[in-house]
């Protein structure tokens, strides 16, 4: 019992050293480099100016996916028509899609955006936590045609980890909300 007692006191003491081991404050960094916009025109009756590293892929009924490969995330977008009964359901379903990842979601801010101008009326919605999605929107004209977008990752989502991917993405949505455009049916 002494011998072991003994072994335990010349080993705590011998673990004793006073030897500074500086840890470097290694953090990942993930920086994007800036965004160059392209004009992009559609067969159907939309335009805007979209991420020239986004990779367009198109769907039936002027639908696109804009899918970012390095980030791993894609933009769906959807549309659809506005006839005399269905803007207020359109309206109704594009807020409740936002809203279903309350659950999951910190804080969902809201920021309208109203281009009179150019006749596009629209909502953003940035929903911050780990939801599915991390983003929101839908533009339209009130009288023909309404645009839906939904940002996706695909990963996990742990809000910490991609945030400078949404912050980077948001800002193409912007981009995208700012520079829509509606062409005449001729």
């Amino acid at each position: 019992m002494r011998f072991l007692l003994a072994l335990l006191l010349i080993l705590g003491l011998a673990s004793c050293n006073n030897e500074v081991v500086i840890k470097s404050k290694a953090q990942l960094r993930l920086d994007y480099t800036k965004a160059n916009y392209e004009n992009f025109e559609t067969d159907c009756l939309y335009s805007f100016q979209k991420n020239e590293r986004a990779i367009l892929q198109r769907k039936r009924n002027c639908g696109l996916n804009l899918h970012y490969p390095k980030m791993k995330a894609t933009l769906y977008i959807t549309y659809q028509n506005v006839n005399e009964s269905n803007l207020e359901s359109l309206l109704r379903d594009a807020q409740k899609l936002a809203y279903d990842h309350a659950i999951k979601a910190e804080s969902i801010p809201e920021q309208p955006f109203l281009n009179p101008d150019e006749n596009v009326y629209g909502m953003f919605y940035m929903i911050n936590g780990n939801a599915a999605t991390q983003a929101e929107f839908y533009v339209t004209d009130s009288l023909h045609h309404f645009i839906t977008g939904a940002l996706y990752f695909e990963a996990k989502p742990n809000f910490d980890s991609i945030y400078p991917a949404v912050v980077y993405l948001r800002n193409d949505i912007r981009k995208i909300m700012e520079t829509f455009k509606w062409r005449s049916e001729e």
